[in-house]
């Protein structure tokens, strides 16, 4: 294979659209979503730095990936009980427990996208992941980030890069893990019935009782961006977990990939009269519906049944459209498992740069995954183990 080159670009604008989106087909988080959560970051002044890195062939782009840099509390897993101890601690040592990171993916991305060029075979996906591991080390030398972390790397992601993270030095770590719905159903009703009698009676009480709720689809949101910002950080705010900036969108981020994306973004907005009781981001793929995220005004969202709405409505999206998965993303797995949705597996690989430290890291590591301080995924562990 010809000399591979490798660098580090300020923003994912710097690289050819469709380079990038060859080397991650069919993904609505494209080419063009990540130039949006730029840009939104950008004109708002809130947000991480984000930026990307490029592996070339004779100026022929071969793989890519988003980058980001973070100052990374490492209390950030601890969630429920546990959240006020990590808060006590930092209080105590904030520089202790506060390291600055270079991460390979995006806070604002469902995995991690690293993809590669169709033209390139096993053998130059292998040399093109070499460079880039080496090349980031380099740069958080030089940037001086203690750490270097691969964000929520897929199944199949990890059986191609593993070997090379490991022989790397990098520990590995449990990500949350994103609730799919397979929905081989002709229709509503056959998706009802795959569900437990208990859960396909409490959707129909709900739904009954939902009273008057009008449901609109829009790709335009005009007019409606401040309120759908509240309605996403109120939300976001009632959910008891706190992962700090890994969590936090900037300003204006859904106007801009509503105006970004075009067909493949489609905002449901539930009205009670003219009030906007809630919204639903989704990203529409060829076989898969991405629902982004969740917004609810409280407490008329807990009125009218809101969530078991929605829910239903995004089934009926996807299955009258012949869609066969719904992914409803990570935290909030108490409903989305009992509403049959599967869990598959993300993962977390990071080095420190300090050989000491990266020991000790390789050694707790299994013990501080984030799917261990989920509420919601020890409750479920524990109904498996009973």
């Amino acid at each position: 294979m010809s000399t591979l080159t490798a660098r580090i670009v300020d923003s994912v604008t710097e690289v050819d659209a469709a380079a990038w989106d060859g080397c991650l087909p069919g993904e609505a988080e494209c080419h063009a979503y990540y130039s949006a959560c730029e840009a939104a970051a950008a004109s708002s002044g809130v947000g991480l730095r984000m930026a990307a890195i490029v592996i070339e062939r004779q100026r022929e782009v071969v793989a890519v990936a988003p980058l980001f840099r973070l100052s990374y509390r490492l209390d950030t897993p601890l969630q429920g009980s546990l959240r006020g101890l990590g808060d006590a601690l930092f209080r105590r040592l904030p520089r202790l427990l506060t390291l600055k990171a270079l991460c390979v993916g995006s806070p604002y991305g469902e995995r991690c996208h690293l993809g590669f060029s169709p033209r390139v075979d096993a053998a130059g996906r292998a040399a093109a992941l070499a460079l880039l591991i080496e090349t980031l080390q380099r740069q958080a030398a030089a940037e001086g980030a203690q750490l270097v972390v691969w964000k929520d790397l897929a199944p199949a992601q990890e059986q191609d890069a593993t070997d090379q993270l490991a022989q790397a030095g990098f520990a590995r770590l449990a990500s949350l893990p994103l609730a799919v719905l397979d929905l081989p159903f002709a229709d509503e009703a056959g998706y009802l019935a795959s569900l437990s009698p208990a859960t396909r009676k409490d959707i129909r009480r709900k739904l009954a009782k939902a009273g008057a709720v009008r449901l609109e689809f829009r790709n335009d949101i005009t007019g409606l961006e401040a309120e759908i910002d509240a309605l996403y950080e109120s939300t976001r705010r009632q959910s008891g977990l706190d992962y700090g900036d890994l969590e936090v969108l900037p300003p204006g981020y859904f106007a801009a990939v509503s105006q970004a994306l075009g067909d493949r973004v489609v905002f449901a907005l539930y009205w009670i009269g003219n009030e906007l009781g809630a919204f639903n981001l989704l990203l529409v793929e060829a076989d898969r519906v991405i629902d982004k995220f969740l917004g609810m005004r409280y407490p008329l969202a807990r009125e009218h049944n809101l969530y078991a709405v929605s829910w239903m409505a995004n089934i009926r999206f996807c299955i009258e459209r012949g869609i066969g998965v719904f992914q409803s993303g990570q935290t909030a797995y108490a409903s989305k498992l009992r509403f049959g949705s599967r869990l598959v597996p993300s993962a977390i690989h990071v080095r420190h740069r300090s050989a000491p430290l990266q020991w000790a890291l390789r050694r707790l590591s299994p013990r501080f995954g984030f799917d261990r301080f989920d509420p919601d995924l020890a409750e479920w562990s524990k109904r498996k183990a009973a």
